[in-house]
């Protein structure tokens, strides 16, 4: 068959009707979250279909809508395999920048009960460093004078405003992304927006509103180009939005909805294989600094090493010690682990699912935004190291593999696209200090990422390991502290 002779729609099912507004459709969610909804409404029934909003571009909607918002799931086996499902639970997508009033409507309807994200760590708008909510940021600047807002905060309130003056309950905020505490971050950036323009519309959503930590996990590498042409040939219809993901997912859900709906305030998560828990904290700790912390360490200094991707990066001896030395003598240490669960195995079965070779999780792709993700996946657990007078130079030297990063320039001397929010002005700040120890105070004073007392405590042992990158490389320098 043609690569393009038939392409994805629905069985024919009745499908549900939208119980669910889901901001940022990305790949993540598309291969984690709507596979739980799914699974819960074809096991025990409900109303629970899921209406997609883009916040940035069209592309999700352009490649979904010739296929009725129908998607292919492909799950990479370790053995080579793969397994293939087509997913049906998404109704439709917006795009918030050519109709911010449509997804408005759709937010506000009495049958949306909940309200999940992947917008990623910056689609927060907030202070990495501090959770406030920054109200510099031009998106926060425009979403307060205008009706029609563009960031999900601005979305968040006004929604809830009028679900409020309609008489309407609010809808539970379920975040699905990667911070500490993700619920109470989500939760005071929607108070902090809310409180500035409408008091009693804060209180009323302070009283009301319900927002639950969640920890999800399941390793989802972009869908290229190439991927979509071999899958068309391989599964006999052309899909222009699969996405591809590991075969491990998890997620930990704190069982807080908004409670005007009952027993019909959330899909039947538990049947589907989530954990629904009264704290997330010790699950959150687990994977943020286990999984995402490490991801991140072996992403900057496995790229500047010369590795395309995790797997390939714990291939190489040297990083495969690295990361089981930092899991063992530095993440493990620095958190109480959730009653039962036993954190040696859980690294012993992250370097599994590290070691997938049909994973290709590019160490680019996980580098991007790192002002953004150090703080909560790595900055954390050095703080907690220090103050118990734990020395963690793996980590440390994470920091520097950071720094020496977004100066832009890899060891072969080539230019690094690096993708985050203040990419410019860290190259700049880079650029302009003269040797290492310059360099990495420069980056130190970026309040954004570094509080100022954690910054003096970095000084010394940031300055040695950057140091340490600069004249051996990131390879050579991790060979230093094993």
């Amino acid at each position: 068959m043609p690569a393009d002779a038939q392409r994805l729609g629905r069985s024919g099912a009745i499908p549900p009707r939208p119980g669910i507004v889901h901001l940022g459709l990305g790949a993540f969610f598309r291969a984690f979250g709507a596979i739980y909804v799914e699974d819960a409404v074809r096991i025990s029934g409900g109303d629970w279909g899921i209406i997609g909003v883009s916040l940035q571009s069209p592309g999700t909607r352009d490649r979904l809508a010739p296929q009725d918002s129908v998607y292919t799931v492909v799950t990479q086996n370790p053995d080579g395999g793969e397994t293939f499902r087509k997913v049906e639970i998404v109704q439709d997508v917006l795009v918030a920048p050519e109709s911010p009033e449509a997804v408005l409507a759709a937010m506000s309807n009495p049958a949306i009960r909940i309200v999940t994200l992947t917008v990623t760590e910056k689609g927060y708008c907030h202070d990495p460093a501090t959770g406030a909510l920054n109200f510099d940021h031009p998106d926060i600047i425009h979403d307060l004078e205008a009706a029609l807002p563009r960031s999900a905060p601005g979305f968040l309130v006004r929604a809830l405003q009028r679900r409020r003056n309609a008489g309407h309950p609010p809808f539970t905020v379920l975040t699905c992304d990667n911070l500490p505490e993700n619920g109470k971050r989500v939760r005071r950036a929607v108070l902090d927006f809310a409180r500035k323009f409408d008091p009693s519309l804060a209180d009323w959503i302070a009283t009301e509103g319900r927002f639950p930590s969640t920890m999800v996990d399941r390793i989802t590498p972009a869908t290229r180009p190439e991927d979509i042409d071999r899958l068309a040939q391989k599964i006999g219809y052309r899909d222009e939005a699969p996405v591809l993901c590991e075969p491990f997912r998890q997620w930990v859900v704190e069982d807080d909805f908004v409670s005007a709906y009952g027993t019909d305030a959330r899909p039947d998560l538990a049947a589907a294989g989530a954990e629904l828990v009264a704290d997330v904290t010790a699950y959150e700790n687990m994977k943020l600094r286990m999984l995402n912390g490490t991801h991140s360490s072996l992403a900057y200094l496995g790229y500047l090493a010369g590795h395309e991707s995790i797997a390939e990066t714990v291939a190489d001896p040297v990083f495969a010690a690295y990361v089981k030395r930092v899991w063992r003598e530095e993440i493990m240490p620095s958190f109480a682990p959730a009653e039962g669960v036993d954190l040696g195995a859980y690294a012993d079965a992250l370097f599994e699912r590290y070691s997938n070779p049909a994973i290709k999780h590019r160490t680019w792709q996980i580098a991007m935004d790192g002002s953004q993700k150090l703080p909560q996946r790595i900055l954390a657990t050095i703080a907690d190291n220090l103050a118990a007078g734990r020395k963690c130079p793996g980590l440390m030297l994470a920091v520097a593999g950071w720094m020496r990063y977004v100066a832009g320039i890899d060891e072969k001397g080539q230019p690094i696209d690096v993708k985050d929010p203040l990419a410019q002005r860290l190259r700049g700040l880079s650029d302009a200090a003269g040797t290492p120890e310059q360099k990495v105070a420069a980056l130190l004073a970026v309040r954004e990422v570094f509080s100022a007392g954690l910054a003096v405590q970095l000084s010394a042992p940031v300055t040695e390991a950057y140091g340490s990158i600069c004249e051996l490389g990131a390879r050579k320098a991790i060979g230093e502290i094993l």
